[in-house]
């Protein structure tokens, strides 16, 4: 762990030994730690690099406010993994090119039609039964907030429950150590987490606007706890985290029933863990209440499960917390990219794609180069540079990844 101290802000405690901390990210971590309500200090994870207003792969616990764009977009972002009853062995000769496939006629991927009525990664009126129940325990929860705030409105909110999204989102189908079959899947609060999310960010902004506030960055907007807006965001939040938690238990249903056309008597034999790494919840460190937002970073209390995944070509790890305070017992939420999707296009074509993902069935067009593996941080140094806050139990190698 490195340690930047600094008069005009908060210090800084970063675990980027070995890994690459670009000046952007930096500069972006400084200007989060000069904010009035900062709790002692910003905990920096090895898989840091340049996000909106603060860097993905940041820890900030704060008294009295929260930054909506820290906590971002993509409210309740997560991983969940189970394993299964089958090993590699099991798999079929030349059956992995039909896994994938089952597994995209089962869960929307993508996002086609700009999000219209015909998106293919959205459900239209014939989706699972399974969403039902989901829905209806959601939904009324989610009108008390539009009653207040109907800006927010998505009209993708039950069309998305149950789908995988774009970007890094992906389901995969690993091996880990022993040869166990696990799935593996990646994935949030989708359009309506991003509208919730958007809607928050500018109303902190015209906050700062209205009472004359300036920050170094228009993106560190805030908003006040102890406020009617600050309670409504929590309402907002919490739902929104709340819809990506059952967004990913509902594809990993659908995931498994979709292998079992395929891999007979499949069945889950433990799911390790369901979590977030885009989300704020309150806790207690250091002997006080505070604030926690995790942008990119998962909670690693002592004996949690967590999961960072690498990329598309690379391992992927199943980890225990060793809670490490410094941190605010977290760890990277992945291996963290290392260049933008633009620079990764321009860099990488086709055949390196395909060279990177050998052995893997997966998508290898330039549609996904933005997602190669080499637009991706060493997985191996970002795990060397947190062993001090979790302890690797599995170790996952994919041999199918889905990707919208």
């Amino acid at each position: 762990m490195q340690v930047f101290a600094h008069d005009n802000h908060r210090p800084i405690k970063a675990w980027v030994d070995g890994v690459e901390f670009e000046d952007a990210a930096r500069q972006q971590v400084e200007n989060v730690a000069s904010l009035p309500f900062i709790f002692k200090h910003v905990a920096v994870m090895p898989d840091v690099h340049w996000g909106m207003g603060a860097t993905v792969g940041s820890v900030i616990a704060t008294k009295g406010a929260i930054v909506p764009a820290a906590v971002g977009v993509d409210i309740g972002c997560g991983m969940i993994a189970s394993r299964l009853n089958l090993g590699l062995n099991d798999l079929p000769d030349g059956g992995l090119p039909k896994i994938r496939a089952a597994i995209e006629a089962a869960v929307p991927v993508g996002r086609t039609d700009n999000g219209g009525n015909n998106d293919k990664g959205a459900w239209g009126w014939d989706s699972p039964r399974e969403i039902a129940p989901v829905w209806t325990a959601l939904e009324p929860r989610l009108a008390a907030i539009l009653t207040k705030h109907p800006k927010i409105r998505s009209s993708n909110s039950r069309r998305h429950l149950g789908t995988l999204g774009t970007g890094n989102h992906f389901i995969e189908v690993c091996h880990d150590e022993n040869g166990r079959l696990w799935v593996m899947l990646h994935s949030g609060s989708r359009g309506v987490g991003n509208a919730i999310g958007s809607y928050f960010i500018e109303r902190a902004r015209k906050n700062m606007e209205r009472y004359f506030i300036h920050l170094p960055d228009k993106d560190l907007a805030y908003i006040i706890d102890d406020t009617e807006e600050f309670g409504d965001y929590w309402e907002a939040l919490h739902w929104a985290q709340d819809f990506a938690f059952h967004n990913r238990a509902l594809m990993m249903e659908f995931v498994v029933k979709a292998l079992a056309g395929v891999l007979p008597n499949v069945q889950r034999d433990i799911e390790v863990v369901n979590c977030h790494h885009n989300y704020v919840a309150k806790e207690n460190h250091f002997g006080q209440n505070v604030w926690v937002t995790r942008k990119g970073a998962v909670r690693a209390r002592v004996d949690d499960f967590g999961i960072i995944p690498g990329s598309m070509g690379v391992r992927s790890f199943i980890v225990r917390g060793k809670g490490n305070p410094e941190s605010f017992e977290s760890c990277s939420h992945g291996a963290g990219r290392r260049m933008s999707r633009t620079a990764a296009r321009k860099q990488f074509t086709v055949a390196d794609h395909a060279a990177a993902t050998e052995g893997v069935e997966c998508r290898k067009d330039a549609e996904v180069i933005d997602e190669t593996p080499m637009a991706y941080k060493s997985i191996d140094a970002v795990m060397a540079a947190q062993n001090d806050l979790v302890e690797i139990v599995h170790t996952l190698k994919q041999v199918v990844c889905v990707k919208g």
